[in-house]
């Protein structure tokens, strides 16, 4: 018989620390980016990317150009997740020991925010092309479609970001005999 000091939770459970359903700590299963949150990230990153241009020309500021750069660096972030996801996934198939716990769960942090990050910037991206539409400006073409492509680029991040999250996830383990 085991005293405790401290009175018994209503769900039963003798203290935060105890064992959550299959035997693993409360607090210890991580589930998928939800959609809700990308969705909220695209929204978010859709109306501040079509304030950007707005905002900027009425306070006088110049409108920042969307440069190839960034393109570039949005496609090798993609290649780096993916290349990431790949090796992952092998892992975890051929020998679930060779990825140690921690490197499983520093890969799906990294994967979580790079997919939010994602969003926010697929947002961001198409909601400043959006405000470049009906322009008689000289270069609001070249703006719109830069920024498309950008946009492109940011949903291979979000692409890549959910495959590695997805490379994470171990199966769980047949039952012992």
């Amino acid at each position: 018989m085991t005293t405790s000091s401290s009175p018994t939770p209503p769900d039963g459970r003798d203290g935060p620390g105890d064992a959550g359903v299959g035997g693993e700590p409360d607090g210890a299963r991580l589930g998928p980016v939800s959609p809700a949150a990308l969705t909220a990230f695209v929204v978010v990153g859709l109306v501040g990317g079509w304030l950007l241009r707005r905002l900027g020309r009425s306070l006088g500021f110049a409108v920042p150009p969307v440069s190839w750069t960034q393109v570039l660096l949005l496609v090798l972030v993609a290649a780096i997740l993916a290349g990431t996801a790949w090796f992952t996934r092998r892992t975890v198939e051929r020998a679930r020991a060779d990825l140690l716990a921690h490197q499983a769960v520093n890969r799906l942090v990294l994967a979580r925010a790079c997919a939010l990050v994602g969003a926010l910037l697929v947002g961001g991206y198409v909601g400043h092309a959006v405000s470049w539409l009906g322009s008689a400006s000289y270069v609001a073409d070249e703006r719109l479609t830069r920024s498309l492509v950008a946009a492109a680029a940011a949903g291979a991040v979000l692409a890549a970001s959910l495959l590695l999250e997805r490379a994470c996830r171990v199966p769980a383990e047949p039952p012992a005999p």
